[in-house]
């Protein structure tokens, strides 16, 4: 059996999830996790890596499990695995995944009642089972039905992390060859969706063989699915799915507009076509008679450009990302689209971790890193005391922490400033994880829930309104918990949110991770709407995260954001009077 950089993946973070549930020490679960992460993410073929001997320049890949890569490459299998999944069964990996679920429930669950699969959990939780084992109560029983329930819901989509990535290098390949004139990444992608079905990419060109040739035959193809002279599609390393259209460059505009949708959009493109006689689809404007039928012997009209597609329609053009019928047509028809914020519109990072809890870098590095990418200023937020597991700072030592950023804002020199925050958790009985006391003597204060995101609606939405109201408190956090696919949003009554921080003029973060992508669009759509400030952050933990970024415009464009509603848009001297007035 060949296995595939995905199949791989799978294996270790199995392992993983297997020795969790045996109880490991975390530092070897860890280990075999970021290998699977990183491997899950990789645009090169194992095969080829271990081909030339450098496995081990893999990031979180030693020599061990470079051993076991070259095992699987060769066998087909992991022996290390095979042992694991005879002692502890394997269908518990799945079991894990539901939330309310960890893996000392799983074992839990598998030792008293013989628990070792998803069905065996919903049968025995609604049978009502569950209920009188140690730690749980009807209340836990409840919350593990609800997180089957939202396990069946998930669609197996990619995160727009995974795919974006991907696909610009497989478009830059494309690009790079003769013949290539023009290239797109199309579909949800280019409209900044979180998640994707698969990947379309569009390449203008005379002589469609050679492109088409190369593209089934890329380093990071898993499989051929399809190979035509106009069309092709693949299955990525990965799993991806990734479909290449190749066509003349006469009709570029009206096939990317088509290819990247909405249908919904495209639908309100066509109906506009056919009121002025045309019938409309990815290769041209087609004149249509009385009845709407083509009219085939009438000439055609070509577009090169989608201005030219939106032009011929009497309206400007519509940036992707609102491509959605959510009202464009008619804020276009009426010249009133927002101009939508931009990456260059980008003053400061207000969300970023170091050393002192779980970040990579000191306080000095991931200054320069920020700086080196054009920031004016950040803030260094490290975690607040309640998260241990993250390397929460206790008073004592977020004080000390204070004295080093302001050493190196002072380094740093004038044109760049450095300021010191926390990201406080909101705690799972409501109260914040520091006193006002201390909360005052800090630049900037993030809230966030990061624990007991199960809670009743009323009960979490409570505890997001304490922070709120409370004076110190700047901005809050990836509001509603979610983690891209695994873990569904917190259960928030949104109304309540949104009035909170209108009232007492509290920020709502975009958090530009492609795992989290919160706020939302819709919902940063209607925190404008209603004037609530809107900051856009990496939540960085490493340099390179801080390139994250562009996610969170991706997603605040799809909310019809502008740089004026957003506070790192601002010169450091406005960003300093807003805290200031909050109440400092």
């Amino acid at each position: 059996m060949t296995l595939t950089n995905r199949d791989i993946a799978d294996i270790f973070e199995n392992v993983a999830t297997l020795l969790e549930i045996k109880g490991e020490i975390i530092h070897r679960v860890l280990s075999y996790r970021r290998a699977g992460e990183t491997i899950r993410e990789m645009a090169r073929d194992l095969r080829a890596i271990a081909a030339e001997g450098t496995l081990t320049e893999i990031p979180n890949i030693g020599k061990t499990l470079a051993e076991k890569i070259v095992e699987m490459l060769e066998t087909g299998k992991l022996e290390f695995y095979e042992r694991l999944s005879a002692e502890i069964p394997p269908g518990l990996v799945s079991v894990v995944h539901i939330n309310g679920v960890g893996p000392k429930k799983a074992k839990l669950f598998w030792k008293e009642l013989g628990i070792t699969t998803v069905p065996d959990l919903e049968t025995a939780a609604r049978a009502g089972k569950l209920r009188d084992l140690a730690g749980m109560g009807a209340k836990s029983e409840q919350k593990i039905i609800e997180g089957i329930e939202s396990l069946a819901r998930q669609t197996g989509r990619t995160s727009l992390g995974v795919a974006l990535p991907a696909a610009q290098t497989i478009l830059d390949s494309l690009l790079k060859l003769p013949g290539a004139i023009e290239g797109a990444i199309a579909g949800s992608i280019r409209r900044g969706r979180p998640t994707i079905g698969d990947v379309d990419l569009l390449v203008a060109s005379d002589d469609a063989t050679p492109i088409m040739d190369a593209f089934v035959k890329m380093e990071q193809v898993a499989r051929v699915l399809g190979h035509g002279p106009t069309k092709s599609s693949v299955e990525l390393l990965n799993g991806l799915q990734v479909d290449l259209r190749i066509l003349e460059k006469a009709r570029w505009g009206t096939a990317i507009n088509y290819f990247t949708g909405s249908q919904a959009h495209n639908i309100r493109m066509r109906e506009l076509a056919l009121k002025q006689g045309y019938s409309l689809n990815e290769h041209a404007f087609s004149p249509v008679d009385k009845d709407g039928n083509i009219i085939e012997d009438a000439p055609k009209i070509l577009c090169a450009t989608e201005e030219e597609v939106y032009a011929k329609l009497g309206l400007p053009w519509i940036p992707p990302e609102l491509r959605e019928d959510s009202g464009e047509i008619e804020a276009a028809l009426e010249n009133r689209l927002p101009n939508l914020i931009t990456l260059k519109d980008m003053q400061a990072d207000l969300h970023m971790h170091t050393t002192w809890s779980d970040g990579k870098l000191s306080i000095r590095e991931m200054a320069e890193a920020a700086k080196a990418r054009g920031r004016k200023y950040i803030v260094i937020t490290d975690h607040s005391q309640y998260s241990a597991i993250a390397g929460g700072l206790s008073v004592e030592r977020i004080l000390q922490q204070q004295q080093e950023v302001r050493q190196v804002d002072t380094e740093m020199g004038g044109d760049f400033r450095v300021f010191h925050g926390v990201e406080m958790d909101i705690r799972s009985d409501g109260t914040l994880d520091y006193p006002d006391e201390i909360l005052q003597q800090l630049d900037f204060v993030i809230a966030s829930l990061h624990f007991s995101l199960r809670q009743p609606r009323e009960q979490i939405t409570q505890r997001l309104l304490n922070a709120i109201r409370n004076p110190h408190v700047d901005l809050i956090g990836h509001p509603r918990g979610q983690l891209i696919p695994e873990r569904e949003p917190a259960d928030l009554d949104m109304d309540a949110v949104f009035e909170a921080a209108r009232q007492h003029g509290t920020a709502l973060e975009i958090n530009a991770n492609p795992r989290r992508l919160d706020l939302e669009a819709q919902y940063a759509r209607r925190a404008v709407e209603l004037g609530i400030p809107i900051c856009i952050d990496t939540d960085a933990h490493a340099a390179d995260q801080m390139d994250l970024l562009y996610f969170g415009i991706l997603t605040a464009r799809r909310g019809w954001v502008t740089a004026k509603s957003v506070i790192n848009t601002w010169p450091v001297e406005r960003f300093i009077a807003w805290t200031q007035n909050r109440g400092k």
